[in-house]
């Protein structure tokens, strides 16, 4: 009988942003197979509503559910090939701090 994999999952608190830098909440969640560390499962999430309020506030995120990666963006989905999560955790934070200081200074976003 084939032994089921082991997974290792990294599901932090939710981080809460501060009004004066744009506010709203960061959510993570990165399930990896193991030993191997390969990610099979991710979740990143800006959520916002002062920003957006359809798809329940979130603003900017990337997940991989419904089998393929994908980049949510106000309301809107697209196909976003993955990389490496390490590449997109980076591109990620780069997007959403973009996005809360353009908020705070009153630019459009």
């Amino acid at each position: 009988m084939k032994q089921p994999k082991k997974q290792e999952i990294y599901a932090p608190s939710d981080v809460k942003i501060p009004s004066r830098l744009g506010g709203g909440t960061l959510k993570e969640r990165v399930i990896r197979e193991l030993p191997s560390k390969k990610v099979v499962s991710y979740a990143l999430a800006y959520i916002n509503p002062l920003i957006f309020s359809g798809d329940n506030g979130r603003v900017l995120g990337y997940d991989n559910s419904h089998d393929y990666s994908h980049r949510h963006y106000m309301g809107s989905i697209a196909a976003d090939p993955f990389t490496s999560y390490e590449e997109l955790y980076e591109r990620f934070e780069r997007e959403w701090q973009a996005i809360a200081i353009k908020f705070v200074n009153g630019e459009q976003i």
